[in-house]
């Protein structure tokens, strides 16, 4: 980046605060909250700010909040954290285990937080000695877990003016000091479905006579996932799948109603857009045929995250530049579901997987579980690579010329 040496910027940087950020870290894990109810967190974030001469803004439901850093010359770069827990039990025996009971982060919410606090500091002092070419908007995301936070930020204006916008995920199954880049689709579509099935209702020796509302509930659970893999683009990868089916109470007796609840997943945008119509039309098309009355609730969850591709190669340049060589490594598409996808449909953006995993560990502990922990040195990594991709965004952003020249060769590609 024009000559500096940004890593022995960042390792003198991190020397004096490290361990101050895993101590913050382990304060958040000590004391996790839930979506929207992140009013501890988002004080102790803006108190850190504040004391760095930064003036954060509370979101207006007083939870998240933004942050500017910089001045208003040059391109605008947002960075993005995600700060609630989940509803899942802390099952570790460590001193920073979680205090509430039922409560745990999870998912590594809380190293999100930390990394993005460092990252923010660096780039304050990057500002103060007049080294930041641009304005970074630093998003602390609530209810990312509901969702809704990516939305509720969006609604305050936190991507007003942004540029460009980067986040992370932290990921177990990655050794610390590695990065999982993808372009295009890296996480999925998310929504739930939900159908209700009624008709007359009646006995079993007589179906005939009425509607066979289980076997038509069966049809409905089978036939609408095989009709959607011929009604949409097998590449958009959109797949419906039942959590829950229920309806009658004895063997002899036809019921008069049932529901069936499940999930669509689907990586491909215009895909998710178009898929609630498609599946009420062939819905009601099925249940049609067999005579009973078919209602469908449709909830929406988040669209997919996909990854542009001049922002997935400023990610593996910052990776390479702060952390090595070897440190960009492809990952695979997931079909978990991340409000992440709100802002990418809005301003070009990319999304990595931070490794957390103690290289050379075979213990693995994935998300979403109370054992889960990581290996702490990923945040020292997780702010590198951060702040590195904020400065290479800044930076190829004030040279268009080098701009069109990625999108050339991705073109190329």
């Amino acid at each position: 980046m024009r000559g500096r040496n940004l890593r022995g910027e960042l390792d003198t940087f991190l020397a004096g605060r490290e361990q101050e950020l895993i101590n913050f870290r382990r304060d958040l894990h000590m004391h996790p909250e839930l979506a929207f109810a992140e009013y501890r967190t988002t004080q102790r974030v803006a108190e850190r700010l504040t004391a760095a001469g930064l003036v954060p803004s509370v979101l207006p439901r007083g939870t998240g909040l933004l942050c500017d850093v910089g001045s208003g010359d040059g391109p605008t770069v947002a960075l993005r954290a995600d700060i609630d827990a989940l509803p899942v039990p802390d099952e570790k025996d460590v001193p920073y285990s979680s205090t509430v009971p039922g409560v745990c982060h999870a998912c590594g919410h809380d190293v999100h937080t930390a990394i993005l606090l460092g990252t923010s500091l660096f780039l304050a002092q990057q500002a103060e000695a007049g080294l930041l070419p641009g304005r970074v908007r630093l998003i602390f995301q609530p209810a990312e877990e509901l969702p809704g936070g990516a939305l509720e930020v969006m609604a305050s204006g936190g991507i007003s003016g942004v540029d460009r916008i980067f986040g992370l995920h932290c990921d177990p199954r990655l050794d610390v000091g590695k990065v999982g880049l993808k372009p295009g689709p890296i996480t999925s579509a998310c929504d739930r479905v939900t159908i209700r099935v009624s008709g007359p209702g009646g006995h079993t020796a007589r179906p005939h006579l009425t509607a066979d509302l289980v076997f038509a509930l069966a049809k409905i659970l089978t036939e609408l996932p095989a009709a959607l893999s011929r009604r949409i683009d097998p590449r958009s990868s959109l797949s419906l799948v039942w959590g829950r089916v229920e309806a009658g109470s004895v063997a002899n007796a036809i019921p008069d109603d049932g529901v069936a609840e499940g999930t669509v997943r689907c990586l491909d945008e215009a895909a998710w857009h178009a898929a609630p119509d498609m599946i009420k039309s062939l819905l009601e098309s099925v249940a049609g045929a067999y005579g009973v009355e078919a209602e469908m609730d449709y909830v929406r969850g988040v669209p997919p995250v996909v990854n542009d591709k001049i922002s997935v190669q400023m990610l593996a340049e910052a990776a390479e530049g702060v952390l090595g060589e070897g440190a960009p490594v492809p990952t695979e598409q997931s079909l978990g579901g991340e409000d992440f996808g709100w802002y990418l449909e809005s301003i070009p953006g990319a999304f990595a997987r931070l490794g957390t995993r103690e290289p050379g560990s075979a213990h693995l502990a994935d998300i979403h579980q109370g054992t889960f922990d990581v290996d702490e040195s990923a945040i020292g990594a997780g702010v590198r690579f951060l702040a590195a991709t904020a400065l290479t965004a800044l930076w190829e952003g004030q040279r268009p010329v080098a701009g069109e020249a990625l999108m050339a060769v991705n073109a190329d590609n």
